[in-house]
């Protein structure tokens, strides 16, 4: 599955091309990054400072987009076919990524996460998509200019590396929470809040490399057993401070509320 990408793929130390050798990437210089047996590649370059999200919080994602509650997400980023590479900032498990290659037939996915948890299942989501360890924050190790369409799905979000590896004509699709999203479930359960100035902050981490093209916003309404909403509130932020399954959660109706926002080089 790496193989497809790796045209794409730059050593994160020197910045030259790789090429597989057996179980590993390797740059002219010398440099050499193991393929795990999962099927990822490391390309972290060193320590990280952080791990990302546990095993825990992605078998809980995986259970819970597996049924369905956020097809109305990957089905609005699907709409943006595309050829060439679509690099997914903050994989995950790689849901959204293989429901944008479906619709996209001629493209070839990268999806770029610091969990390795969830890069097992990236790695694996799509035949034609490939997973990479990488810190969002740090230096991309992918080629200037090379990315049809960057997906950026409740992820962090480098302006200036985005700026730097999307094609001129290319697209930023980022996907943030409105203000009520989960509104039931934080009053209930006193859940981390949605930021009231997210839009702005967006905006703002933005503005110097993009301009806003279009933005959309989709509301609507998750009925979720008890158990899938224990596991929704395990796949937030919030799972890192509580743990879901001691609290009494019941059957209910929930607010899911995203802006999609398409966003083009300045």
């Amino acid at each position: 599955m790496i193989d497809g990408a790796i045209p794409y793929l730059r050593c994160p130390v020197c910045r030259e091309p790789l090429s597989r050798q057996d179980r590993a990437l390797r740059c002219p210089r010398g440099h050499s990054f193991d393929m795990a047996k999962q099927g990822y590649a490391d390309l972290s370059a060193g320590r990280l400072p952080h791990v990302g999200d546990t095993a825990e919080m992605v078998a809980d994602r995986a259970g819970f987009l597996a049924a369905g509650h956020y097809d109305f997400i990957a089905g609005a980023l699907a709409r943006h076919t595309t050829e060439g590479l679509v690099l997914d900032a903050g994989v995950g498990t790689g849901d959204y990524l293989a429901r944008f290659l479906e619709s996209s037939p001629l493209a070839t996915g990268l999806g770029l996460d610091v969990s390795k948890p969830a890069l097992r299942r990236a790695a694996r989501a799509h035949p034609r998509a490939a997973a990479v360890l990488s810190d969002l924050w740090r230096p991309l190790p992918v080629a200037d200019a090379c990315a049809a369409v960057i997906l950026n799905v409740f992820a962090p979000r480098n302006g200036p590396e985005f700026h730097r590896v999307l094609r001129p004509d290319g697209v930023l699709l980022v996907v943030t929470p409105a203000a009520d999203h989960l509104t039931e479930l934080i009053s209930a359960h006193g859940l981390i809040q949605v930021d009231p100035d997210k839009a702005a902050r967006v905006g703002n981490s933005l503005d110097e490399h993009f301009r806003l093209d279009d933005r959309e916003e989709i509301r609507t309404k998750a009925d979720l057993t008890a158990q899938e909403a224990r596991t929704l509130i395990g796949m937030t932020p919030s799972a890192r401070h509580l743990q879901a399954d001691t609290l009494a959660v019941t059957d209910t109706t929930v607010t899911t509320a995203v802006r999609i926002s398409a966003y083009r080089r300045r």
